[in-house]
């Protein structure tokens, strides 16, 4: 029998989203954690990057190293006192991480719409949705605000409006690390700040994340919680509920490592954007997400773009996706999500507008020409550029 064998073309790898991008240092530190065998939740890479983080972040800051950013914001609103039966307002365009929180202390989250500058929490709904809660007979405990895809979000306005009501902001800058809002560094601007060092973030510890606190007593504090809030006694004594969040020493390895390139992949990330904004400036109804003015810098973890329909976003999202090349809807807004379409939400239809037209482009800081070069091409196709 005979068989003809039809040569097969070679697949390019993948183009993803936003991939780790390891810079050299981090082994080093990791070979010490098995060196001098510490490779438990605690030791001197713990500390080492809690103090370069400290460091990094400036404005007397206090950092706590945890798990992930999930565990940060939940010690958060614990630190904030927040407490079964409470209200916490929350962003809705957001990963579910941020609302997620609320709920593991049986508490009501309350949605807010974006505006259109930033993305982020509009300060109008906001204000809405304080004086409704407190008609109600019921002030919010807490604000939890994002800065979306690394666009810081209108600090002086959001903190404006909670000063005025006397409600603290737990800020959510887990995409945000490098981003400044008026030359200050995302993580510092809330009462109590939360990173992420997700795999897919600016930098990663393979996971983990950190809270970022204005006293020494208040990161204490989230400390002793992480740990499963273990009395000062020689025996296994408890008074308080606990978690096993803290972060692990060979986690904080790569941390350490990773802070060396940082400000390095926050450049990689904004050249990044420069690329599209360059393809796209003369492209009839797209618009690509950028700072609205200079007193807001990102670090553009993610770059993305606005088109003129769901149909557009989705004919080119499966043409990249054909050529191997990841994209993804923007977050779909909390208020629409089936685990929390029953709960408050205060603003329009800003963020389900986006959520339907935009499209987060691939923006890893170790991206190549030849990268740029597939991507160029897709959209010379989709656009019929010649």
């Amino acid at each position: 029998m005979l068989y003809i064998c039809k040569k097969i073309q070679p697949v390019d790898n993948k183009i993803w989203l936003s991939s780790p991008h390891l810079g050299g240092g981090e082994q080093k530190y990791v070979q010490e954690a098995f060196d001098s065998n510490w490779v438990a939740p605690l030791g001197p890479n713990v500390n080492g990057f809690e103090e370069d983080l400290g460091k990094y972040l400036q404005d007397n800051v206090f950092v706590g190293a945890l798990s992930s950013g999930t565990a940060a914001l939940h010690l958060g609103l614990i630190l904030l006192g927040v407490e079964r039966g409470d209200e916490v307002i929350c962003q809705s365009m957001t990963f579910s991480a941020s609302a997620n929180p609320i709920m593991y202390l049986g508490a009501t989250p309350v949605f807010v719409d974006s505006e259109s500058d930033t993305w982020n929490m509009c300060p109008v709904s906001l204000e809405e949705a304080i004086k409704d809660c407190i008609v109600k007979g019921k002030k919010p405990k807490a604000i939890i605000a994002v800065h979306l895809y690394g666009m810081p979000f209108k600090a002086y306005e959001i903190r404006e409006i909670a000063d005025k009501y006397e409600i603290p902001i737990l800020e959510d800058a887990a995409e945000a690390l490098g981003s400044t809002y008026k030359g200050q560094k995302c993580g510092t601007i809330g009462d109590i700040g939360v990173l992420s060092f997700n795999g897919n973030k600016i930098i990663t510890t393979s996971g983990g994340g950190a809270i970022v606190t204005r006293s020494k007593e208040l990161k204490d504090k989230a400390v002793f919680l992480s740990t499963q809030a273990r009395d000062n006694a020689p025996h296994y004594q408890h008074s308080e509920v606990g978690y096993n969040y803290r972060m692990s020493n060979i986690c904080a390895g790569i941390g350490r490592g990773q802070m060396e390139v940082l400000d390095h992949h926050v450049g990689l990330r904004r050249a990044m954007h420069s690329f599209y904004e360059t393809y796209f400036k003369n492209i009839e109804n797209v618009i690509v997400f950028s700072e609205p003015r200079d007193d807001f810098y990102s670090n553009h973890w993610l770059s993305c773009i606005v088109m003129d329909s769901y149909e557009s976003r989705e004919k080119l999202r499966l043409l990249l996706e054909s050529e191997n090349i990841e994209s993804r809807p923007l977050w779909k807004p909390m208020h629409l999500q089936p685990v929390f379409e029953m709960f408050p939400y205060y603003g329009g239809n800003i963020s389900e507008t986006l959520f339907q037209k935009g499209l987060c482009l691939p923006s890893g800081s170790n991206l190549s020409e030849r990268d740029k070069e597939r991507i160029t091409a897709v959209f010379n196709d989709f656009f019929r550029v010649s």
